[in-house]
């Protein structure tokens, strides 16, 4: 029988165990949720919302107590400056645990454990969820003004350069019909001149004679 034993050994020893502990609780207050299996979510739950009840104190005893276990300065201060005022009227009940099913290969059920978040705190991150998608929608509009006045330059000008192409090509038009032909010749009032006699016969007629 498990008299006087109120806690799981987790198949590890006492100094393993304590690491992976501090471990999985200084995870859930860097992330305020973390996965892992029943057991441990189940063991780190019990330290973890005593850490909470010493953050609430908010005494220098209590953050050295709290600066023992948990690691990093960082987390000690988002414990204490943060998440301890979520439950300032609140006596329990810091953490919960949803179990989300059994894991490939070993098959162990695992869970989320997370913190729970006050009434105030969910309508506050309500709101500034809002702003945030209402300054975003306001960027995008903003942004797609600008992307159709660019495009509007940019037929523009294409129509521009288009209009200029086709006085390029009129104007080659005109230079090429006003050329002569090949091996015509103009005089000087435009009569087109009589080509000159060939003598390649005649000097090939004086050769064979």
């Amino acid at each position: 029988m498990r008299h006087r034993k109120d806690h799981k050994k987790l198949s590890r020893t006492h100094s393993h165990r304590k690491a992976l502990l501090r471990n999985l609780i200084t995870s859930l207050f860097q992330h305020e949720r973390i996965e892992t299996t029943v057991t441990k979510a189940k063991e780190a739950r019990r330290l973890g919302e005593r850490m909470i009840t010493f953050a609430k104190r908010g005494d220098v005893a209590a953050r050295r107590h709290v600066a023992r276990f948990v690691h990093g300065d960082d987390v000690v201060r988002k414990l204490f400056d943060t998440v301890a005022p979520w439950y300032a009227e609140r006596n329990g009940g810091y953490t919960r645990i949803i179990k989300v099913g059994r894991r490939l290969g070993d098959a162990g059920e695992t869970a989320l454990l997370e913190l729970v978040k006050s009434p105030e705190l969910k309508e506050r991150l309500r709101k500034e969820a809002e702003e945030a998608a209402k300054a975003a929608k306001a960027a995008a509009k903003t942004g797609g003004k600008t992307a159709k006045a660019g495009k509007g330059e940019a037929a523009a000008k294409g129509e521009g350069a288009k209009g200029e192409g086709a006085a390029a090509a009129d104007a080659s038009k005109k230079e090429r019909a006003t050329r002569p032909a090949r091996g015509e010749k103009f005089g000087r009032k435009g009569v087109p001149m009589a080509p000159k006699p060939t003598t390649r016969g005649r000097q090939r007629g004086k050769s064979g004679d």
